[in-house]
């Protein structure tokens, strides 16, 4: 199978979660498994709150390094990933 052009998702984040992105402390989403999020793939989060909507906050661009689906007997749920990027 060829390799893809690396792609730039753009998700929307709760506050909780935005935050602690930006201040380093999270660099980590577990995610449904329905964009195809690849390793080399870029992530940008978009503040959004269910009252407002979206904030006009953005993080900056996080690259991921790394990602896992499909480990049901591990606890993740089938039909979802964690991927994660270096801060």
């Amino acid at each position: 199978m060829a390799k893809r052009d690396s792609v730039t998702h753009r998700l929307k984040t709760l506050p909780e979660y935005f935050l602690n992105v930006c201040a380093c402390r999270k660099n980590f989403e577990i995610r449904v498994d329905d964009r195809d999020v690849q390793t080399g793939d870029t992530v940008i989060l978009m503040e959004w709150t269910p009252e407002t909507g979206y904030t006009g906050a953005v993080s900056r661009p996080l690259r991921i390094t790394y990602v896992l689906r499909n480990v049901p007997q591990y606890g993740l749920a089938e039909g979802y990933c964690i991927f994660c990027w270096d801060n």
